[in-house]
C-alpha cells in the first residue's frame, strides 16, 4: 500500500476509509507519483487527527484483497513428469530447485515495472513466491489412507480372502478400506478448506509497480524482477535489492551506474547465486546514506535494526523499521536466504508425538495378533484342523488367520484419529484460531504454562494519555507538539504509542496550530532497545529542532537540568508507574542549545473486562499464566494486582545479569508470576528454562522479534494483529484478541484430545474382546464366528464410529497426556469383560432348553448380535458421561444396531453353522433365523452388560494411582546438572601468547557487563 509521506496524496482516496483511520488505496491502482512538496506531510497528519474515528481493532495481517486476485493457485504451473511415474509428486521448477535468476531479470525500470507477459512467463519458471509452493495432489493424498502398518495388514487380509475364494469377505474388506479412506479424505478436506479460507485473510500483502501502476497484490504473486515498495511497518515480501529512496526516484540512474560497475567486476569472478549478492555488505562498503533499516533479529539475532543502503539486500520476512524505498525482487521465497535455510531441514519432517503414539499402539496390536494366531493354530493342530479346507467352513487354519487379522487390526484407528484432528482444526478455525499444523492441537491440549504478553492480550490495547506532567516553565501545547513531531507519521501503519500520541492532539488545538506552522522532517529515527527513545530532526523557520520521546530515564539523561528538577521528574515517573501508567518523557533541542526537558505523558492501557475472570478459569484448568511485558516493573506489578495474577514479578535483568544461575535461576522462572522490561532474548530464555523443568509451554507473540521464542515453545501463538513473521513462526494464529480466546482454544483442544483418547480405548478393547473370545473358543470348543460375519462386525465397528469426530466431548480440568499405561490397563479390562459377557451367552446355549433362546435361534447370529450391540455401545462408556453424545454419533450407532438386528432376524450369511466340541444339546434354527423375542432378550442382556462395564469404567477412573499412571512430572529439576551448567556459563577460555611465541590457554571467570547508573 502507498504511504502518505512527503506530501504525496493518492489519486484515489476513499474518504470513508480515511474516517475510519484505514488509509488504503481502493484497488491500489494509480499512476506512479511525482515527488511532491514535503510540507504536506503535516497537513495530512492533522487531517488524520481531525477525521479519525475509533473503529474495531483490525489485524495488521488482514486487509483488502487488492485488485481482486484470488491467489488460489489454481493455475499453478508445475514441472512436467513422465506419464508412467504417476506416483511422483510434481515439483515446481525454479528457485527452489537451484534456479539462478538471470541478471537481465533484475534490471527492471522503477517507473514502468514488469509487464503482465513478463510476470506469467517468470512465474512458470520460478513458481509462486512462498516457501510451500507445491499444491497437494488429492489423488496421492487419498492413496495415503491405504498406507501404514495397520492398513498393510488389512490389505494382506484382502489377498488372503481372495486366495481362499471368500468373495464376500474379499468385497467387504475392500469396502471397509474404501470407506475409511473416503470418509477420512473427505472430512480432512472439508476441515482443511475451512482453515484455508481463514488463512487467506492473513495472507501477506505487498505493493509493486507493474505496467506503470502501483498495485497492491498478495506477496505470493511476486516474481523476480518485480519492483517492490518497502516501507516502515511492513514485512519484506521477498529478497530484494534496494534501489533508492521512495522520494528520490531519480537516484535510479545512480543505481544503474553502480550495477554496471559491479557487473564489470563480476566478469572476472564466479557469479554468486541469487540472494547472495550482499553477503559481504558487512565489510562497510556503502553507497550514499541509509535508505531503510530492517529488523533481522529473527535471522541473525541482532537486536538493533540494520541500516540498508543502495544495492544492499533486504531479506524475505524481515521487518522494515524505518524509511520507504524501491527495491527489485532478486529471488522467489524458496530461493531466498530464508528459503534456502528452510530447505536444509525440509527432509527431516517432524511427525510429532501424535504419530509416535499411533505407531506404538499399532505395533503393540500387531504383536498381539501374531501371538493370538500362534495360540489359535496350536489349538487347531490339536483339533486336527486342515490348512484351508473345507472351503465353505471357517474351521481351518487359514480362515483362523484371516479372522484374527480382521478383528485384531483396527483399520479405522489411523483414519478416525487423523480426521478427528482435522475436524477439530475446523472447530478451532470457527473460534478464530488458525492451526498451522495438526499436531499443534495435541501440544495446545497439554500446555500447562502460558507465557502471555500484556498489551492486547491481558489488556484491551486501547491506550489513552492521561493528564500529562509538564516541567516547570514549559507549555503543555508545545510539549504535545514536540511529542507528535517525535512520532512516526506513516498514518497507515502507526505504532500504538505513536497513534495515541498523535490522536491526543484532538484535546490540544493550540498544539495542532504549532504543527501547521511550516515544519519539515529531515530525519526520523525509530525506537530501539539501546537508546530507548525516538528522535526526529525537523526544520522550521530556518531553525533545527531535535525532538525526542522515550523512556523517562533515557530522556532525562539527555538533559542537563538541575538536581531538584531531575528528582521531581523521577518521583513523578515512579508515581505514574505505581498507578499502573506507562510514562514517556519528552525533550527538545533547538539548534546548538542544550536539551530542554518538557515533561512526561502517562499512558494507561486498561485490562480487558474479561481478563481477570479468564485467568481464574485458566488456573482452574491447571494452566499457569505468566505475564511478560516490556513495561517497567512497577507498572507490571500494578497490572498483575488488577488481574489477580500474583505479584511475584521480577525485572528480566535478573535472568541474565542478576547473578543467578543453575537451579536458583530455574526456580525463579518457575515460581514467578511475570517479568518486566522483557526483550525477545528474555522470552526465549524463559521458555527454555520452563521446558528444562518439564513444562509444556505456550508463548504468545506479535512481532518479528518474537519469532525465535515462538519457534522454541511447545505451542507458539501469534496473537491478533501479529506480524507476518510472527505468524509464520507460530503453530496457531489467532484472529481475535484477548486471553479468553486462547483459553477457549485450549478447552477445545482438550475436547479434541478426549475424543481421540476415547476412541483409542474403545478400539483397543474391541480388538481384545474378539481376540480373547474367538481364540479361547477355537482352542476350547473348536468353534468360531464365521468369517463372513466377522468382516461385517469390523465394518459395523467402523460405521458406528465415523461420527466420533463430531461428538460432544468434555475437557479435563488439567493438562492432558496420553497416559498409555492407563489406556492399556483400562482397555484390557474392558476387553476381558466383553469377552466374558460373550462367553456367558455362548455358555447358555449348551443348556438343553437353548438358554436365552425363546422360540428359535442360531448360535452364529446370536453371537453376532450380542457382539455387535455390546461393542457399539462401548463408545458411550469410553467417551465419559459428562456430556450428552452428539446426534451424529447416536444416529450412526443406532443405524448399525438396526442392521445387526436385521442380520439376526433373517439369518443373513449365517451359513450352515459350525460344529462345536462338545456338541450343543439344544435345537437351533436350520436357516439361522432368530426369533423377535430372542432378539429382545439379547438387547436387554447387552444393555445390562453395558451398564456393568460403565460402572467398572467409572470406578477405574476413580482409582487415584491409575488416574495418574503415565503422567509426567511437570516440575522436575536436575539440581546438580543445572548448577554445573550455571557455573560453566560463568567461565571463559583466555588465550595469550608470550614473547617467545608460545601459546597458553587459561580458564578464567567471564567478565560481567558494567551496571547501569541510576
Amino acid at each position: 500500500m502507498v504511504q502518505w509521506e512527503a506530501g504525496y496524496t493518492p489519486r484515489h482516496t476513499n474518504m470513508e476509509s480515511l474516517e475510519n483511520g484505514n488509509i488504503a488505496i481502493e484497488d491500489s491502482r494509480h499512476a506512479l507519483p511525482e515527488k511532491a512538496d514535503s510540507s504536506e506531510e503535516y497537513t495530512n497528519l492533522l487531517r488524520y487527527v481531525a477525521t479519525y474515528r475509533d473503529g474495531r481493532r483490525r489485524s495488521t495481517a488482514s486487509g483488502v484483497t487488492g485488485d481482486g486476485v484470488d491467489g488460489d493457485g489454481s493455475d499453478e504451473q508445475l514441472r512436467k513428469r513422465s506419464w508412467w511415474a504417476f506416483w511422483r509428486k510434481k515439483a515446481s521448477s525454479g528457485a527452489g530447485s537451484g534456479f539462478v535468476v538471470p541478471d537481465e531479470w533484475v534490471t527492471t525500470n522503477i517507473r514502468q515495472g514488469l509487464s503482465s507477459s513478463d510476470i506469467e512467463s517468470r512465474r512458470r519458471t520460478v513458481g509462486w513466491n512462498e516457501l510451500t509452493t507445491e499444491k497437494e495432489n488429492m489423488f496421492l493424498k487419498f492413496l495415503g489412507y491405504f498406507t501404514g502398518p495397520i492398513l498393510y495388514v488389512m490389505e494382506i487380509a484382502v489377498l488372503l480372502a481372495a486366495g481362499l475364494r471368500d468373495w464376500i469377505d474379499f468385497g467387504v474388506i475392500i469396502a471397509i478400506l474404501l470407506l475409511n479412506a473416503t470418509v477420512g479424505w473427505y472430512q480432512e478436506k472439508q476441515a482443511a478448506d475451512v482453515v484455508a479460507s481463514l488463512k487467506g485473510d492473513i495472507a501477506m500483502k505487498a505493493v509493486v509497480v507493474r505496467d506503470g501502476q502501483e498495485l497492491e497484490i498478495k506477496a505470493r504473486e511476486i516474481v523476480p524482477g518485480d519492483i517492490i515498495i518497502i516501507e516502515e511497518g511492513q514485512v519484506v515480501p521477498a529478497d530484494c535489492k534496494l534501489i533508492c529512496d521512495y522520494e528520490t526516484p531519480d537516484a535510479f540512474i545512480e543505481y544503474q551506474k553502480m550495477q554496471r560497475e559491479e557487473l564489470d567486476d563480476d566478469d572476472k569472478a564466479e557469479k554468486p547465486e541469487a540472494g547472495e549478492e550482499d553477503d559481504d555488505e558487512s565489510e562497510g562498503i556503502h553507497h550514499g546514506n541509509a535508505i531503510t533499516a530492517c529488523d533481522q533479529s529473527a535471522i541473525t539475532g541482532e537486536s538493533l535494526a540494520v541500516d540498508k543502503y543502495m544495492g544492499d539486500t533486504a531479506y524475505y520476512t524481515t521487518g522494515c523499521k524505518r524509511g520507504k524505498a524501491y527495491g527489485v525482487a532478486i529471488a522467489s521465497a524458496r530461493g531466498s536466504f530464508v528459503g534456502r535455510t528452510a530447505d536444509l531441514v525440509q527432509g527431516a519432517k517432524d511427525q510429532g508425538h501424535f504419530k509416535a503414539i499411533m505407531n506404538s499402539i499399532g505395533t503393540a496390536l500387531l504383536v498381539l495378533v501374531v501371538a493370538w494366531v500362534l495360540i489359535a493354530w496350536i489349538g487347531g493342530f490339536y483339533h486336527h484342523l486342515s490348512i484351508a479346507t473345507p472351503e465353505d467352513s471357517s474351521q481351518n487354519l487359514l480362515h483362523y488367520l484371516l479372522i484374527l487379522l480382521i478383528v485384531g487390526v483396527p483399520v479405522g484407528l489411523p483414519v478416525v484419529t487423523t480426521t478427528t484432528l482435522a475436524v477439530g482444526a475446523a472447530y478451532l478455525a470457527k473460534e478464530k484460531a488458525i492451526v498451522q499444523k495438526l499436531t499443534a492441537i495435541e501440544s495446545l491440549a497439554g500446555v500447562d504454562v502460558l507465557c502471555s504478553d500484556k498489551t492486547g492480550t491481558l489488556t484491551a490495547n486501547q491506550l489513552s494519555i492521561r493528564e500529562p506532567y509538564v516541567a516547570e516553565g514549559q507549555d503543555v501545547n508545545w510539549m504535545m507538539a514536540v511529542a507528535a513531531l517525535a512520532s512516526s507519521h506513516n498514518i497507515k501503519s502507526l505504532d500504538p504509542i505513536d497513534k495515541v500520541t498523535i490522536l491526543t492532539l484532538k484535546r490540544y488545538p493550540a498544539a495542532r496550530e504549532i504543527l501547521e506552522s511550516g515544519w519539515k522532517t529531515e530525519k526520523y529515527t525509530p525506537f530501539d532497545p539501546v537508546s530507548k527513545r525516538i528522535t526526529t530532526i525537523a526544520i522550521r523557520d530556518g531553525h533545527k529542532y531535535i525532538c525526542a520521546k522515550g523512556a523517562p530515564k533515557a530522556i532525562l539523561n539527555l538533559t542537563k537540568c538541575s538536581k531538584d528538577i531531575a528528582d521531581h521528574f523521577k518521583a513523578k515517573a515512579t508515581e505514574f508507574a505505581r498507578r499502573g501508567f506507562r510514562s514517556l518523557g519528552v525533550a527538545v533541542k533547538k539548534d546548538d542549545e542544550d536539551w530542554t526537558l518538557l515533561g512526561m505523558m502517562p499512558m494507561f492501557d486498561p485490562p480487558r473486562s474479561d481478563t481477570a475472570q479468564t485467568i481464574v478459569e485458566a488456573q482452574s484448568l491447571g494452566l499457569k499464566v505468566k505475564m511478560l511485558t516490556g513495561d517497567a516493573i512497577a507498572i507490571a506489578k500494578e497490572t498483575c494486582k488488577m488481574l489477580n495474577l500474583g505479584t511475584k514479578v521480577y525485572n528480566s535483568e535478573k535472568l541474565i545479569k542478576g547473578g543467578l544461575s543453575g537451579s536458583t535461576q530455574h526456580d525463579l522462572v518457575e515460581k514467578a508470576d511475570g517479568f518486566a522490561e522483557v526483550f525477545p532474548e528474555h522470552k526465549y530464555q524463559v521458555v527454555e528454562m520452563l521446558q528444562e523443568r518439564g513444562h509444556l509451554t505456550a508463548m504468545t507473540g506479535d512481532g518479528v522479534n518474537d519469532a525465535p521464542s515462538l519457534k522454541k515453545s511447545d505451542c507458539g501463538i501469534a496473537v491478533e494483529g501479529a506480524s507476518e513473521a510472527a505468524q509464520a513462526a507460530a503453530d496457531i494464529v489467532f484472529l481475535a484478541p484477548g486471553l479468553s480466546t486462547i483459553v477457549s482454544a485450549i478447552k477445545i483442544a482438550r475436547q479434541i484430545f478426549q475424543r481421540m483418547k476415547a476412541y483409542i480405548q474403545y478400539r483397543i478393547a474391541l480388538c481384545l474382546h474378539l481376540e480373547i473370545y474367538l481364540v479361547t473358543s477355537m482352542v476350547i470348543i473348536n468353534e468360531t464366528v464365521r468369517v463372513d460375519l466377522v468382516v461385517f462386525l469390523a465394518l459395523f465397528a467402523d460405521l458406528a464410529t465415523i461420527a466420533v469426530a463430531y461428538d460432544n466431548a468434555h475437557f479435563e480440568a488439567r493438562p492432558v497426556e496420553w497416559q498409555l499405561p492407563k489406556i492399556w490397563i483400562i482397555s484390557v479390562i474392558l476387553g476381558i469383560l466383553l469377552a466374558l459377557a460373550t462367553w456367558v451367552v455362548r455358555g447358555t446355549l449348551f443348556l438343553p432348553n437353548g438358554g436365552i433362546i425363546e422360540n428359535f435361534g442360531a448360535v452364529q447370529e446370536i453371537l453376532f448380535l450380542e457382539i455387535s450391540l455390546t461393542e457399539n455401545w462401548l463408545i458411550f462408556v469410553t467417551r465419559g458421561g459428562k456430556t450428552w453424545p452428539s446426534w451424529q454419533l447416536v444416529l450412526a450407532i443406532f443405524g448399525v444396531d438396526v442392521l445387526a438386528t436385521l442380520f439376526a432376524c433373517f439369518g443373513w450369511i449365517s451359513g450352515p453353522g459350525e460344529m462345536s466340541d462338545p456338541v450343543d444339546l439344544a435345537q437351533f434354527s436350520a436357516v439361522g433365523h432368530v426369533s423377535v423375542v430372542t432378539v429382545v432378550v439379547i438387547w436387554c442382556y447387552s444393555i445390562a452388560v453395558t451398564i456393568v462395564i460403565a460402572i467398572v469404567y467409572f470406578l477405574l477412573n476413580k482409582i487415584a494411582w491409575l488416574d495418574n499412571l503415565g503422567r509426567k512430572n511437570r516440575s522436575k529439576g536436575d539440581t546438580q546438572m543445572e548448577n554445573l551448567v550455571g557455573h560453566l556459563s560463568k567461565l571463559a577460555l583466555e588465550h595469550e601468547r608470550d614473547e617467545g611465541g608460545a601459546e597458553r590457554w587459561h580458564l578464567v571467570q567471564k567478565a560481567t557487563d558494567a551496571e547501569e547508573d541510576d
